[in-house]
């Protein structure tokens, strides 16, 4: 059997606030969710990102301790274009959510940002340079 990834699992302190930031990112998660323990949602190329409230794992884990101490996996979003990841990172960030690394050009070839989402998860945004 082929290896498959199922879906990208966030851990929330605040399911509201998670929910708000991906929904500014451009996520589709149906409204009236904001207070559940449990919220799936579908990428648009299919991958699905799923939110539990940290009491949601302490359920069947009681010993679960948030991480500590920076990020250990970060979320890449393609933006499509250089212009765009300028853009996304201006409009999180005068929406109030915390830019960690303003818009550069990598010697990769992409532009590249990185936010922090309410939980402290390290979001990139990134567009290859020659996508203008």
């Amino acid at each position: 059997m082929a290896l498959r990834l199922g879906f990208i699992g966030i851990v929330t302190q605040d399911m509201a606030a998670s929910l708000a930031f991906y929904r500014s990112l451009g996520v589709d998660i149906p409204e009236g969710q904001d207070n559940a323990p449990h919220v799936d949602a579908r990428l648009e190329d299919g991958v699905a990102l799923a939110w539990d409230t940290v009491d949601t794992i302490r359920s069947f884990d009681p010993a679960y301790e948030p991480a500590s101490g920076g990020h250990r996996i970060a979320l890449a979003f393609d933006q499509g274009a250089p212009d765009r990841v300028d853009a996304v990172f201006a409009g999180l960030v005068d929406a109030g959510y915390a830019g960690h690394v303003p818009p550069w050009d990598a010697p990769w070839g992409q532009r590249y940002a990185t936010l922090l989402d309410p939980d402290g998860n390290s979001i990139d945004l990134y567009a290859a340079l020659d996508a203008n």
